[in-house]
């Protein structure tokens, strides 16, 4: 009595989809199309693939679906793939063959999966048409070299809208940690068109959780990229109120093209400042000095100034050699302030040191 020795490709349930999507029955025709074949030789590849396809001296038969039957050779399989020789252990023998059965995937895969095994190539349009029920074989039966294969060749042209789904959830079960994390980024990247395909409607119905934890998975994405905009957003604005204390302490010290102190000439002639933020600081200080509503609440760009003022003398190390305007004296009405002002203050002058790298106070002292 024969025993029907199979094993289930791959062990959990896969999609539907994703074993069914290749269902041409094409007949091998050797030498068609370029084969991934580098590194065999011409002649080694056509005496492997004449021994394949002769079937010379075959003593293993491997019943396929819908009734097909594949001979091969016990040494290669066994050498081959470690799950085929345990299987072959436990084949029975018929009329001097072993038998086992590979099901669930069509035969066409299981043809190019031992041709693999004899020669290590493969025809590029069957690997194209084949890829996913290829990945399976080589995971469930241990093919490391041809699961490398497959997953690269989906990685680099092979996924689509349609098939993302059925990748990912493939990938998944087959261990392969990179290609489900592309299909991840293609999902996130166009969820609704890949919501509305019928592997997405195929998920829904056999993996609920799984789309339930893709979505979760999205939503969380979503909410870091805006986390890291708005930080990005505050860096910018930081890193301007930082250069714009510097170019407030360099006009009040040194003077810069029109505007500066009165104990020093200026030079209109002098090179171009270096100074990202010393004109925009000039405008405001020509503004803050001609205003007539120079009080905080009275003017918009008299506010601004005023506020430029408060950070530098908190950011200021020596007020009483400074010569920024009022820098004694808002270091004077700091004690005086709220608590909650304060605190805003501190994180204010906190972030920005930060975002420069500073540990400590910068010193803006007057030479």
């Amino acid at each position: 009595m024969e025993v029907n020795n199979s094993i289930p490709v791959p062990p959990p349930p896969l999609p539907r989809s994703a074993l069914t999507s290749c269902t041409s029955q094409k007949k091998f025709v050797n030498n068609l199309t370029p084969r991934k074949c580098s590194y065999v030789s011409p002649a080694t590849r056509d005496l492997w693939d004449r021994l394949f396809d002769e079937g010379y001296k075959a003593d293993v038969g491997i019943n396929t679906r819908n009734g097909g039957i594949i001979f091969a050779h016990s040494h290669i399989l066994r050498m081959g793939s470690p799950v085929l020789r345990g299987m072959l252990k436990q084949a029975s023998r018929r009329y001097g063959r072993r038998s086992i059965s590979i099901l669930g995937v069509p035969h066409d895969a299981v043809r190019v999966f031992i041709r693999f095994l004899y020669s290590s190539c493969y025809e590029k349009e069957e690997m194209e048409e084949l890829v996913l029920p290829l990945l399976v074989l080589s995971h469930a039966f241990v093919v490391p070299h041809l699961k490398r294969e497959c997953e690269e060749k989906l990685e680099m042209s092979l996924l689509t809208i349609d098939n993302v789904v059925d990748v990912f959830q493939l990938s998944l079960l087959c261990d392969a940690p990179r290609l489900s994390l592309i299909c991840y980024r293609m999902i996130s990247k166009n969820l609704k068109p890949v919501s509305e395909s019928e592997g997405w409607e195929a998920m829904k119905q056999s993996h609920p959780f799984l789309e339930s934890e893709l979505l979760e998975y999205i939503t969380m994405e979503e909410n870091r990229k805006k986390m890291r905009k708005r930080k990005s957003e505050e860096r910018k604005i930081h890193i301007e109120l930082y250069e714009a204390m510097e170019a407030l302490v360099h006009i009040c010290r040194d003077g810069c093209r029109t505007i500066g102190p009165r104990d020093k000439d200026l030079k209109t002639n002098d090179a171009p400042c270096g100074y990202a933020a010393c004109k925009g600081i000039e405008l405001l200080i020509r503004h803050f000095v001609a205003c007539k509503l120079r009080v905080p609440r009275g003017c918009i760009h008299c506010k601004r100034m005023w506020q430029l003022f408060e950070l530098h003398s908190r950011l200021c190390a020596d007020p009483h050699i400074c010569k920024v305007p009022l820098c004694r004296s808002f270091k004077q009405k700091i004690s005086n302030q709220r608590k909650r002002d304060e605190m805003k203050w501190k994180i204010l002058v906190q972030k920005i040191l930060r975002t420069k790298g500073i540990a400590v106070a910068p010193i803006f002292q007057q030479q």
